[in-house]
């Protein structure tokens, strides 16, 4: 694939991507008409794996919004949100549907479990077979993301881990392969249910018991006081934040300034309820409680609390407050009661939800509507998901058209340029696995890995700018630029040129499927028409189509005679690699709008 355009795709890349994310203006709100979809009003709340699966939870009532039908290109663009990447059969189902018929659908599939996947592994392992280390979160990953039929609970899942982090880049979680596995299963499972029950999955969960150092902390004496790592993690990054919030997510002032969320004696009053949380298992032994009691199911099982471990004094925290002796259980209730009902919750979790999935500044009026259907899901219920899910995706915001003042823009992290590639381009390993591992080095690979980010802020800050850029002087945001720098670019546009070319994961296993690319070779037009479709959901501007036109237009193909078959495919193939290489480079793809 080699052609004098790629020599300068790194330069350009390079000067165009912040300004790529600088686009759009003032974050105006309304209601506006766009001939792609026919959008809801802004009144209105609104393949193959190797997994098992679950039952899902009863689906909540429809919404009260009309619901929204789609042209093949926004159809697109939807899926690309919605899902890991949209392929051409899911482009025209739902072009051929509607919004309330494929969330209806999407509710109702069967889970596919990644920690079933981890136990296969183990057992072949256990029968002599590969052995299976903290790479096996990573195979797992990759097999239902791409292939999974959940294609919106596995995405949501995604998204939930980057707000709920755990890391194996923690030393004591690393090794525990079923527990990560079981963590991500969680989040997957809870996100069509209720926050609430998700906050309480986070909470318990042993990972994030480890994670957050939680799991075996104890009542305070003489000489200690309670771990108070979780206690604050909970309210600053997974329910309320720093600061006090309007409905809208925007911040209340006093004096000009913004007024804290809770004090340090709220942290310290809340790290008293997480004591005395510790494995689960059918004891409270101290034996068990440290750990000394092996269980080959507590990496995945709830922690279960301990009553000598549990603190039986005063806990004070954010207005409520527990005297005396009491129960884990009770004092866990209420605190998670007490986060979930508070007014920062809706509009603090609306606004993380809207970045992971449609965009870095969603205006206040996006978020307000998101937040009060977390309030609200028009059947008087507070915190369901699938409400919430559908608010942020069927936003008004979230279906104006590309290029109008509303700003729907976000960088589109690493791992989902490689997803959606394989999901476009039906990449699938001969060997049955997607054995995709080392991809955190910027350079080689792509500087970010799955359930595996430097820190609980995880692999991006919500609030980053680049600083002293045009996006700082406009006050937005960037979040996905954090992890984006010269190497990164480089990287990634080396590791997209070699996957396009000869596939990824160990020895190039997972392939690409370019027979219907193949076929349109001789007609660069028609060509660029599905690739745009594909990954740019029908934005390409006419620029970037007239350059890559040029480029691919560029590559000869011989005429066919009986000796030169093996030239005419080659460079039929060298055409298609260019183009989408050439897509996937440009900051018009790289910028989700």
């Amino acid at each position: 694939m080699k052609h004098p355009t790629l020599r300068r795709v790194l330069a350009a890349t390079l000067l165009s991507l912040l300004a790529a994310c600088g686009g759009g203006s003032g974050g105006q709100s309304g209601s506006v008409q766009n001939p792609d979809v026919t959008a809801p009003s802004t009144g209105g709340a609104s393949g193959d794996t190797a997994g098992e699966t679950v039952p899902p939870p009863p689906l909540t009532t429809p919404p009260a919004a009309p619901a929204v039908t789609f042209t093949r290109q926004a159809a697109s663009r939807f899926l690309g949100r919605a899902t890991f990447g949209p392929n051409m059969a899911d482009i025209d189902a739902l072009a051929a549907s509607d919004s309330d018929a494929w969330f209806q659908a999407q509710f109702s599939k069967p889970q596919t479990l990644h920690r079933k996947y981890i136990d296969a592994m183990l057992a072949a392992q256990a029968a002599g077979g590969q052995a299976v280390g903290f790479t096996g979160v990573y195979e797992t990953f990759w097999q239902q993301g791409i292939r999974g039929e959940d294609q919106l609970r596995q995405r949501m899942a995604f998204a939930l881990s980057e707000i709920f982090v755990i890391s194996m880049q923690n030393e004591s979680v690393r090794p525990r392969v079923r527990g990560v596995a079981s963590y991500y299963d969680m989040l997957g499972q809870r996100a069509f249910g209720n926050f609430r029950d998700l906050l309480e999955g986070v909470a318990l969960h042993p990972m994030m018991g480890l994670y957050l150092s939680h799991l075996r902390n104890q009542k305070e004496s003489a000489t200690r006081t309670p771990d108070e790592n979780f206690a604050r993690e909970v309210m600053q990054l997974f329910t309320i934040g720093l600061y006090q919030l309007n409905a809208d997510g925007s911040l209340k002032l006093s004096g000009g300034k913004p007024i804290d969320t809770y004090t340090r004696d709220d942290v310290a009053g809340l790290a008293r309820v997480f004591t005395g949380w510790s494995w689960a298992g059918p004891d409270q032994s101290d034996a068990r409680f440290y750990g000394g009691t092996a269980d080959p199911d507590r990496d995945w099982k709830p922690m279960q609390n301990y009553a000598a471990f549990h603190s039986s004094g005063d806990k004070r925290f954010l207005g409520q407050s527990i005297a005396g002796a009491s129960s884990g259980q009770a004092d866990l209730k209420l605190a998670l009661d007490t986060l979930f009902n508070h007014p920062n919750t809706a509009p603090f979790f609306a606004r993380q939800l809207i970045q992971r999935l449609v965009s870095s500044n969603p205006s206040p009026a996006y978020v307000g509507r998101v937040a009060a259907a977390f309030a609200n899901n028009g059947s008087g219920v507070r915190g369901d998901m699938q409400a919430v899910i559908r608010a942020v995706l069927l936003d008004p915001e979230a279906l104006a058209p590309i290029g109008t003042t509303l700003r729907t823009g976000k960088l589109r992290e690493p791992l989902l340029r490689l997803a959606g590639w394989m999901r476009a381009f039906d990449a699938r390993p001969a060997s049955g696995r997607y054995s995709i591992y080392y991809l955190d080095d910027p350079l080689s690979g792509l500087g970010q890995s799955p359930l595996n980010p430097p820190s609980v802020f995880s692999f991006f800050r919500p609030a980053y700018t680049p600083p002293n850029s045009a996006l700082a002087g406009a006050g937005l945001v960037a979040p996905e630029l954090q992890i984006t720098a010269e190497p990164s670019v480089t990287g990634y546009l080396n590791f997209m040129q070699e996957a396009i070319n000869s596939g990824v994961g160990d020895g190039r296993d997972i392939k690409p499927d370019y027979t219907r690319e193949l076929a349109l070779a001789a007609d660069a037009g028609a060509l660029l028409d599905r690739i745009d479709l594909l990954l740019m959901h029908g934005s390409m501007p006419a620029r970037l189509r007239g350059q890559i036109m040029t480029a691919v237009n560029g590559v000869s193909i011989p005429a066919a005679t009986a000796g030169n078959a093996a030239q005419v495919a080659t460079a039929r193939a060298n055409r298609v690699k260019l183009a989408i290489f050439l897509t996937m480079a440009s900051p018009a793809y790289l910028v989700q709008k």
